[in-house]
């Protein structure tokens, strides 16, 4: 606190609005760390995965820029970078090797990339699978 709590945005300060969007942030730590723990309850008897990935980033006053939207070759990164999070329950981390997990969080990606890990988590045969395009493949084990 303080917060911006308009969506007139020229009528708030900087630290209004960075206060705001931190609650939105911390909002969804709290979800994602309670999906998680419903899923650990269910770990020995389900292969438990969580698989987040945000829909853009946002501009929160850098070069006098807010929120999203902008093209694509206009966007600045803080709009173009967005989080994924990948948590695997133990009984489904046993056939993934952690370092190569490791390795793939610092590949340069996109969204393209979500379907197809999916598919290659849910072992999902089909024609339309790209396994270049699934974050996971390197770490499956054989």
């Amino acid at each position: 606190t303080p917060v911006c709590t308009t969506n007139q945005l020229e009528q708030c300060s900087t630290e209004h609005i960075i206060n705001a969007y931190d609650n939105v942030i911390l909002y969804t730590d709290f979800f994602l760390n309670e999906v998680i723990e419903m899923l650990k309850q269910y770990d020995g008897e389900y292969e438990t995965a969580m698989f987040y990935a945000g829909d853009h980033g946002e501009s929160l006053g850098e070069n006098n820029l807010y929120l999203h939207g902008l093209p694509y070759a206009f966007a600045p990164d803080e709009q173009k970078h967005v989080p994924m999070l990948l948590w695997l329950g133990d009984s489904l981390a046993r056939f993934y090797d952690s370092a190569a997990i490791a390795r793939a969080t610092e590949k340069n990606t996109n969204h393209d990339v979500i379907s197809h890990t999916i598919l290659g988590l849910l072992q999902v045969d089909t024609k339309d699978y790209r396994p270049e395009w699934d974050l996971l493949k390197e770490a499956r084990s054989k």
